[in-house]
């Protein structure tokens, strides 16, 4: 990202943001509500357009895409980003399974026999093996969200965006999803996560970025970002987490 800009009715909610993510990387974004994290990864996934700035997106040679060009296939790229949100948004009328077959089959072309392969092998790692002929109305939050990232998965993503993903979640099953997305770093895929949960951010992130007012504020890796802000608004941040 260089230079990323985005307004809402006259009101400017990202400000010049530059970020590099690398493949298996997790970068997490914290800050205060309507600090533009959202914000962010919508632009970054094409659900919003930018108003200026570059989002570059490298394919496995090196090459890079501009998919800020207007000309860009939108389906492409977000067949190569993919994104999950708090709200799990699975369709209620299908099975968990018909859920994760559904996009691989009608938007990638993936024959259903491989499809469903690949969805038990999801639900497998994400310990719902056993949940694949439920209905998403039989799950807790928790498994439901795990579906969701088994879902997204499903399309094979160069990288994951994950927007808030435990903020619905009862505190006792925020560990359960957040174990699944440990598991990404190992696959490859570069996950930019927005979140409130410190403790993941610190423990699981290979960089920490603090937004406020539409711009990164302090960027670094964790263990430098929470034990030694340089900037005073990242530790007034922080402080509210150790109080």
């Amino acid at each position: 990202m260089e230079q990323l800009r985005k307004s809402y009715h006259g009101t400017e909610v990202l400000r010049g943001i530059d970020l590099t993510v690398e493949p298996g990387q997790v970068v997490c974004l914290i800050g205060a509500s309507g600090s533009g994290k959202s914000t962010l990864l919508r632009c970054l996934n094409l659900l919003e357009t930018v108003d200026d700035g570059t989002v570059w997106l490298a394919d496995e040679s090196g090459a890079e895409q501009d998919v800020t060009d207007p000309r860009v296939d939108v389906d492409g790229v977000r067949r190569r980003v993919g994104i999950v949100f708090q709200a799990y948004n699975l369709f209620p009328h299908l099975s968990v399974l018909q859920n994760l077959v559904l996009a691989p089959t009608r938007a990638a072309g993936v024959s259903r026999q491989a499809a469903r392969e690949r969805a038990l092998a999801l639900l497998e790692r994400v310990g719902l093996a056993d949940k694949a002929g439920a209905y998403p109305d039989a799950l807790s939050g928790g498994q439901q969200q795990r579906v969701a990232l088994a879902r997204a998965l499903a399309m094979d993503p160069e990288v994951l965006l994950l927007d808030e993903i435990t903020s619905a979640l009862d505190p006792l099953l925020v560990g359960e999803v957040l174990d699944v997305v440990k598991g990404l770093r190992a696959d490859g895929i570069a996950v930019v996560m927005a979140t409130h949960e410190m403790a993941f951010a610190r423990e699981a992130s290979d960089v920490v970025a603090f937004l406020a007012d539409g711009e990164i504020v302090e960027i670094g890796p964790p263990e430098q970002l929470f034990d030694a802000p340089r900037d005073p608004r990242t530790a007034a941040f922080l402080a509210r987490f150790r109080s």
